[in-house]
């Protein structure tokens, strides 16, 4: 398999309709082990369009590159309430691939 499944999470500010329903944002990436591209995303915003929109946003970008452009991309695309819990998860999500690269290169020694 030359994919990896990593996921992201933040907490959701109140009053939003995903927040009834989860109490954290979770960002999910399929990313390419070579290249470090994200090849399918998804979150667990309240609409699917929504969810197709954050994967729309994500999609093609390589962590290889680190997390900035993708985040500003958010910043500047997506309005909603859960703006800065997606930063936060992105942000996650970055992390959780470093600890995979980290581990990864470990075990290659």
């Amino acid at each position: 398999m030359n994919t990896v499944f990593i996921a992201g999470h933040a907490r959701l500010p109140s009053g939003m309709a995903a927040q009834n329903m989860f109490e954290t944002l979770t960002i999910t990436a399929e990313i390419d082990r070579k290249y470090g591209v994200i090849v399918a995303a998804s979150c667990t915003l309240a609409t699917e369009h929504g969810r197709d929109f954050v994967q729309y946003l994500l999609r093609g970008y390589s962590l290889h590159d680190g997390i900035d452009e993708p985040i500003q991309t958010v910043k500047r695309h997506y309005m909603g309430k859960a703006g800065n819990a997606i930063v936060s998860a992105l942000k996650d999500l970055h992390k959780q691939y470093e600890l995979y690269l980290e581990k990864r290169k470990s075990a290659s020694l």
